[in-house]
This record gives C-alpha cells, sequence and structure tokens, in this order.
C-alpha cells in the first residue's frame, strides 16, 4: 500500500510540472519569447532526465525544442515519444510536429513517412494533410500533393467564386493530367 500511495504521489507530482512546463511553453511560444521558451526547454529537459522513458514527457520535450526554433534538437524526443507508445490527440501533434520538422530541414523521405502515417491514423485532420501535401510537393510527388491541396481547399472554402467551379476544381483534383 505504501508503494501505490508513493507512485499516486509522484504520479501527481509530475502532472503538475508537465502542467506547469506547457503552461510556459506556450506562453513562450504565444510571445516569441526564447527566455521563457528556455525556461520550459531546461524544465523538460530535467524532467527527460527524471523520466526519461514517459512518452508525454519527451514529447513536450520535442514540442518546446521545436517552439525554440531547435528543430534538429527536436526529433530524437519526438521519435522517442513515439516509440513510448504516444495516443490520442498527443500523437496527432507528434507526428505532426516531427513531419513537418523533418520537411523544414530536408529530411523529405522521412517527412512523407511520418506525414502519411498521420494522415492514415487521423484521416480527417487537415493539418497533418497539408503538411503531407507540402512534404509530396518537396519530394516532387506533385501531382499527388496538388490533390490534397484542391480537395482540401475545395471542402473548406466559403468563397463564391471557387464555389460555382467547385465540380470542375474537385474533377481536376483528381484528373491534373488529363487533356481532351
Amino acid at each position: 500500500m505504501n508503494d501505490k500511495i508513493v507512485n499516486n504521489t509522484d504520479k501527481t507530482n509530475l502532472r503538475l510540472l508537465l502542467d506547469k512546463a506547457i503552461e510556459l511553453r506556450e506562453d513562450g511560444r504565444a510571445k516569441q519569447d526564447q527566455d521563457i521558451l528556455k525556461e520550459a526547454r531546461t524544465l523538460l529537459l530535467e524532467m527527460v532526465a527524471t523520466y526519461p522513458d514517459h512518452a508525454e514527457v519527451n514529447y513536450q520535450a520535442g514540442i518546446a525544442h521545436d517552439n525554440s526554433g531547435l528543430g534538429k534538437e527536436a526529433i530524437p524526443y519526438y521519435v522517442k515519444a513515439l516509440e513510448q507508445g504516444l495516443a490520442g490527440p498527443d500523437l496527432q501533434r507528434c507526428l505532426l510536429g516531427l513531419g513537418s520538422t523533418y520537411r523544414a530541414l530536408g529530411y523529405y523521405q522521412e517527412a512523407v513517412e511520418t506525414l502519411r502515417r498521420g494522415v492514415t491514423v487521423f484521416p480527417e485532420h487537415r493539418g497533418l494533410q497539408i503538411f503531407y501535401s507540402m512534404a509530396l510537393y518537396n519530394s516532387k510527388n506533385y501531382k499527388q500533393a496538388m490533390e490534397i491541396v484542391l480537395t482540401n481547399l475545395m471542402e473548406t472554402t466559403s468563397d463564391e467564386n471557387l464555389q460555382y467551379f467547385k465540380r470542375g476544381i474537385s474533377y481536376y483534383a483528381d484528373h491534373l493530367d488529363e487533356t481532351w
């Protein structure tokens, strides 16, 4: 019974620390304040040292590095979080963060693979779809990239000029190379 109390206390403390780090990271991101982001990274790196096998801790460390413009340093944390079984909305955001970071750094094949996984697991997530289309574009898969972008555009726009041509644009999304 004593171990259970310690474990529950440990989990509560971890949650409180994570919440504090997330709040700092979000504040630093919103203000574009590198000092606040550094404070969040420092706290998260201390947590990674204490809880190296905790998926959310690694995931949050990845985001904090990414938000600080340290994409290369973010990658190992994202990858570890994925290996540790991250799930739900955190998995969604982690795949987007890792995939977009790979793309921004020029690791196009890794970006395509990561973002393809994202759109497979979360097919309705438009952010994943658009980042996936950008990675496809960077890897010279122009047709598939345009198809995704045009489809998303036509499914989300309320622009009356585009809506007037919806049937045609939607058709061309799948038939860009056809002529007659």
